[in-house]
């Protein structure tokens, strides 16, 4: 028989608009799920970020709520609020207002040790002082007592990384030396 009259038998490969659409379809897949890998990395990213920042805030948190209100050497009784002497006010720290106006860098854990795997972390301490029953920010009409002239005090504490900030906690510190009222 003649191949021109021969029947056509149906071949089992693909033809080349199949490859084609096939090729689309993987593509686009693979484009969202690269997406979607990038977008689930940058959000680890940032949750670690967030969780370690916590982490030394709370640091700061918990090395002040165990250090005296006012400063237990009597020689240094008469010292206006911050630090007490000394090249680098971090070195020494006996009571809370040791640590006013103090960046650590590297941060430092509960105890005032040095965290030294976390060199592109830093932690900010700021104090103002409040009246007890005024605990709101300053107001033109009730400007922020003096240093040392009450015995109620705003911490600020400001982590950043690498010099962005990340976090910042707020929290009150009450001297518990004084009598509570009758």
């Amino acid at each position: 028989m003649n191949n021109a009259l021969r029947p056509r038998s149906r071949r089992g490969g693909f033809t080349l608009l199949e490859i084609a659409v096939a090729t689309i379809i993987i593509g686009v897949g693979l484009t969202a799920l690269m997406a979607t890998m990038r977008a689930g990395t940058s959000a680890n990213s940032s949750s670690n970020k967030l969780t370690t920042s916590l982490f030394l805030a709370q640091n700061i948190h918990e090395w002040t709520r165990r250090l005296p209100f006012r400063d237990p050497d009597p020689e240094d009784a008469g010292n206006p609020p911050g630090p007490d002497g000394g090249t680098s006010p971090q070195d020494f720290v006996d009571d809370v207002d040791d640590l006013m106006d103090v960046t650590f860098c590297p941060p430092r854990d509960g105890t005032g040790a040095k965290i030294l795997s976390l060199p592109d972390w830093s932690q900010t301490i700021t104090m103002t002082w409040r009246e007890p029953d005024d605990l709101l920010l300053k107001t033109p009409a009730a400007p922020t007592p003096a240093p040392g002239s009450t015995d109620t005090i705003l911490v600020t504490v400001d982590i950043k990384y690498r010099g962005t900030p990340v976090y910042t906690m707020r929290y009150f510190i009450f001297d518990r030396t004084i009598p509570p009222l009758p």
